[in-house]
């Protein structure tokens, strides 16, 4: 069964076409449009061909779609955008929701994880998804990255599959260790245990997919200038520091806790490769305010690439054809750079 941590070189990047009411399709073909400007490596999409080519031809995009297999994207992609057909049709409805586009928006997903699995694919990009419209039609998972821990499960036994979220942009790269839960609840949620699992998995990923023969980790602080000694917080004292000291022991060029209103200027950049994190806000705010239409959402911790444009459906523009396909291009760009490095492996 292929490891597509050590793909095929050469390979195209699959790209599941998310929420078809959304702007999927649309940041899409712009990026094909641009694809010799931006250098971009060949991508196929998973989706309807003819919902493509009506959601194209409404937006007056002129990117001719080629209905074809993984095998040919590569050869083709120069003069047209390749598209597989994963047997679901869709109506072409921008902005308007649909239960019965559910079946369609998880099928483009699993199609294209089992493209990878079987060596047809190089990686994964997923334009972004609806999650309540797919909670609606009874997805039991809180979004793409627990979806795609599952199917690593099911189609790559014994393998990885401990998803991490990554946010990257051009000058900075951050860890969320604890993710989609509130502010209040991040004390509780927060154990050493976990910070040590998080470290591990981006210390083993940065080198496998990013090529970092030691990779330097910024553990943030939770509390306010990391504690001051437990003056205004223990967390930093009894959880973040005992963690920080173990992963050291463990060969991980590991350091902090660290202030993290120090953390993020130019010269502290410098000095780390990616910063851990301890809650949603304290990794996304920085890499978002620093280069927002550049971040990349990638999901570390599984047996193959995944990135994501580091935004959202935006159904209120779904039919003005004024998407900004720049994250997507550098999650397309940053796949590809992810996936020649695990082929080189």
């Amino acid at each position: 069964m292929p490891d597509t941590t050590a793909a095929k070189p050469g390979l195209p990047l699959a790209v599941s076409i998310g929420e078809p009411a959304g702007i999927g399709a649309e940041i899409i073909a712009k990026a094909w449009l641009l694809r010799r400007e931006k250098a971009l490596p060949p991508f196929y999409v998973v989706a309807d061909p003819a919902f493509l080519e009506s959601r194209l031809a409404r937006l007056g995009l002129a990117a001719p779609v080629a209905a074809l297999t993984p095998e040919s994207a590569a050869e083709a992609f120069a003069d047209a955008l390749p598209v597989f057909d994963p047997g679901q049709p869709v109506e072409d409805r921008p902005g308007e929701l649909s239960g019965a586009t559910a079946a369609a928006t998880i099928a483009a997903i699993e199609t294209a994880v089992r493209h990878i699995r079987d060596g047809r694919a190089g990686g994964l990009v997923t334009a972004p998804i609806q999650k309540s419209n797919l909670y609606a039609a009874g997805f039991k998972f809180p979004g793409h990255t627990e979806f795609l821990g599952e199917l690593a499960r099911q189609l790559w036994p014994g393998a990885p599959h401990e998803p991490v979220m990554m946010l990257a942009g051009p000058e900075l790269a951050t860890v969320p260790v604890t993710v989609h839960i509130a502010l209040a609840e991040v004390p509780g949620a927060l154990t050493g245990e976990l910070i040590v699992a998080t470290g591990r998995i981006v210390d083993r990923e940065m080198k496998a997919k990013f090529g970092l023969a030691r990779p330097r980790l910024a553990v943030a602080g939770l509390n306010p200038h990391a504690g001051e000694q437990g003056a205004m917080g223990r967390e930093d004292l009894e959880i973040v520091a005992p963690a920080v000291d173990r992963l050291r022991a463990q060969g991980i060029e590991a350091r902090g806790p660290l202030p993290s209103d120090t953390l993020f200027h130019a010269a502290a950049r410098k000095t780390y490769d990616v910063v851990l994190a301890m809650y949603h806000d304290q990794a996304l705010i920085p890499v978002k305010t620093i280069a927002f239409d550049e971040t990349v959402n990638v999901t570390l911790g599984l047996p193959f690439v995944r990135t994501s444009p580091d935004h959202g459906t935006a159904l209120d523009i779904a039919t003005r054809g004024v998407a900004d396909p720049s994250s997507l291009i550098a999650a397309l760009a940053m796949a590809g750079r992810m996936a020649a490095i695990g082929a080189r492996a």
